[in-house]
C-alpha cells in the first residue's frame, strides 16, 4: 500500500474511504471500535551471516546492535522477477554507494507454486540470484511473500487463481485498494482463507501458502545474506481476528521451522496497524521472531502535516509497544511512497529518535499496478537498470534518504540523529549490549557517512572512544576507549574534503 503525492491521487488516499465500509465486514467491526487515528548472529562484511535479535534490537554474533536502512524492490507483474524488471548489478552498487544495507525482496506466491502441489524452482533460483547479487554488495535481503488485494482477479497481486476460493461469488477487478470494501468475493477469499477452507484436492489453503513458504525457507535456509521471511504482506481482516491471523502464524512459523531453523521470522499485524489502530497479536512462542510493520498516513499530509505526524507517531508508538510486550525484533518495512519529501523527513526523524531500522518504499516505480499514481513517484530511480545518478534518480528523494546512521553499535543505542539543516549526526551509545555484556576497549562501533549528504569531508568529535577509520572513510569506525560506558560521536560537514563511498563493513570492525 503506497504513497500520497502533492497534488496527485494516490490510490494509498482511497484508504480514507474504506474504513466506513469496514461494518460490513463483520469481525472487522471489531476492529473498527478500537480505531485511534490521530540472539544471536552475524557480521556485516562481505562474507555475511545469519542475523538474530535481543528484544526489539536486530544483533550480530558479538551482540552488536544492527540498524539497518533501504528499499522495497517487489516484480508485480509476470514473471514476478526483480531482474525482469532491470534490478541488477546498477541497483546493487547505487545501494552500495549510497549507503543502503538492505531490500525488502517482493516473493509472489503465484510464482512459487503456479499449480497446486507445483513450486517453480527456476523461479526460486532467480530470487537467489537476486540475493547472492545484493550480497555480494553488502546488501541483506527481506523476503518478503507480498499480496496486495490477493490477487490479479480483483486487480491485485499474490495468490494463483487456483488458491482463490471465492464460495462462487462473482469476480471482477477493482482499483487498488477499493476492492477491500467494495468486493463480496475478495472478502470471501480472505474469509476462506484465514479459516483454512478445503482447495484443489482438498487441501487447506493455508497448508498450500505454507507449503510454499517452505519452499522458500528450503531454498534460503543456509544463505547468510537473508535476514528472515516476512511470511504476508498486509493482511486484511475480513471475516477474522487477531486470534485467526494469530492461528495462521503458528501455522506458517512451524512450517518455515521444518526446514530453516535459523533465521529471523517476520510478521505483520492487520494492514488497519499501518494507521494507528494497536494490534491484539499475543507472543508466540518462537525465540526468532521479528515485527515487520508499515507507517502510512490516511490524511492529506500537504493540508494537514501536524494530523499526519500525529497519526504516523501513533503507528510507531504502537509498534514498541507490542514489541516490549512480545519481546521481538521489529522493523518498519514500508513507509513514504511519496513525492512530499517534507513528510518523508519527518518520518525518517521519528523513526531514527525511536532508533528503528527502516525499509523505505520503493526503489523504483517499475508500473506499480498497485501503488501510486502515477507509480513513478513511488521510486528512488526512474530505470533500475541504470545507475542511480544524474536524471536516473530522484535527487530530492535521496537527499532525505542517504543519511548518516550507526550501522553497528558495541552496545545500545540510546540516541541518533541527522539535522539536515546543520548538517550534523550525532550518536550517543551505552557500551552495554541488549543481552546486558559489557564491550571492553577497542569494540568497534561502524557509522555509515554517505558521500551524498558529505561530498567534501566530513570532521568528527568523540567522547569514550576514538576514531579508528581513515579520514574521509565513508564507513566511520569508532573504538571504545577503555572504561567508558557510554559513548557520544558528533560529525559535521568538512570542507575541502572528499567522503568515499561506503561498501561493506570493514573487516577492522568485524
Amino acid at each position: 500500500m503506497k504513497g500520497e503525492a502533492s497534488g496527485l491521487r494516490p490510490r494509498r488516499s482511497n484508504w480514507r474511504g474504506l474504513l466506513s465500509g469496514l461494518a460490513s465486514l463483520g469481525a472487522a467491526t471489531l476492529i473498527l471500535a478500537g480505531l485511534q487515528i490521530v540472539s544471536a548472529e552475524a557480521s556485516m562484511t562481505s562474507s555475511g551471516s545469519t542475523l538474530g535479535h535481543v528484544g526489539r534490537w536486530i544483533t550480530d554474533r558479538r551482540g552488536r546492535v544492527v540498524i539497518l536502512h533501504g528499499f522495497n524492490m517487489v516484480a508485480k507483474r509476470p514473471p514476478y522477477e526483480p531482474a525482469a524488471d532491470g534490478f541488477g548489478l546498477a541497483a546493487a552498487r547505487t545501494l552500495e554507494d549510497n549507503g543502503f544495507d538492505v531490500v525488502r525482496l517482493g516473493v509472489i506466491y503465484a510464482a512459487v507454486e503456479p499449480e497446486p502441489g507445483v513450486i517453480d524452482r527456476g523461479y526460486l533460483r532467480s530470487i537467489a540470484r537476486t540475493v547472492s547479487l545484493l550480497g555480494r554488495h553488502g546488501v541483506y535481503s527481506l523476503l518478503d511473500f507480498h499480496q496486495d488485494q490477493m490477487a490479479e482477479e480483483f486487480g491485485g497481486e499474490g495468490f494463483p487463481a487456483w488458491s482463490v476460493e471465492t464460495s462462487q461469488l462473482p469476480v471482477q477487478k477493482y482499483i487498488f485498494p477499493t476492492g477491500y470494501t467494495n468486493s463480496p468475493a475478495l472478502n470471501a477469499a480472505f474469509g476462506n482463507f484465514w479459516r483454512n477452507a478445503p482447495g484443489p484436492r482438498g487441501v487447506g489453503l493455508q497448508q498450500r501458502y505454507v507449503a510454499a513458504l517452505q519452499a522458500l525457507a528450503r531454498e534460503f535456509a543456509n544463505d547468510p545474506w537473508v535476514i528472515g521471511y516476512d511470511l504476508f504482506n498486509e493482511p486484511w481482516p475480513a471475516h477474522a481476528t487477531d486470534r485467526d491471523l494469530a492461528v495462521f502464524y503458528r501455522r506458517a512459523i512451524a512450517g518455515i521451522r521444518s526446514v530453516d531453523r535459523q533465521h529471523l521470522i517476520w510478521y505483520e499485524p492487520f494492514v488497519l496497524f499501518n494507521f494507528g489502530i494497536k494490534t491484539d497479536l499475543g507472543s508466540f512462542s518462537d525465540p526468532r521472531l521479528g515485527m515487520s510493520f508499515h507507517d502510512y498516513c490516511l490524511g492529506n499530509a500537504v493540508l494537514d502535516p501536524t494530523g499526519c505526524a500525529k497519526s504516523e507517531e501513533l503507528t510507531l508508538t504502537n509498534a514498541l509497544a507490542h514489541a516490549k510486550a512480545t519481546d521481538v525484533a521489529l522493523m518498519m518495512t514500508e513507509f513514504g511512497a511519496s513525492d512530499d519529501y517534507a513528510e518523508l523527513r519527518n518520518l525518517v526523524s521519528m523513526s531514527d529518535a525511536d532508533r528503528l531500522p527502516w525499509i523505505e518504499w520503493s526503489y523504483c516505480g517499475c508500473a506499480d499496478p498497485t501503488g501510486s499514481i502515477p507509480p513513478a513517484i513511488e521510486g528512488l530511480v526512474g530505470n533500475p537498470a541504470q545507475p542511480g545518478s544524474g536524471s536516473n534518480v530522484n535527487a530530492a528523494k535521496l537527499a532525505v534518504l542517504a543519511e548518516p546512521y550507526p550501522r553497528v553499535v558495541s552496545g545500545t543505542p540510546m540516541s541518533y540523529g541527522f539535522s539536515p539543516a546543520t548538517e550534523i549526526f550525532h550518536l550517543t551509545y551505552s557500551t552495554t549490549a541488549p543481552n546486558h555484556h559489557r564491550f571492553t576497549a577497542r569494540a568497534c562501533t561502524a557509522i555509515l557517512v554517505p558521500e551524498a549528504r558529505y561530498p567534501r569531508g566530513y570532521r568528527v568529535s568523540v567522547h569514550g572512544g576514538r576514531v579508528a577509520s581513515r579520514a574521509g572513510a565513508g564507513v566511520l569506525e569508532i573504538d571504545q576507549a577503555a572504561g567508558a560506558r557510554t559513548v557520544s560521536v558528533t560529525v559535521t560537514a568538512g570542507h575541502g574534503g572528499r567522503t568515499g563511498s561506503d561498501g561493506p563493513i570493514p573487516a577492522s570492525c568485524t
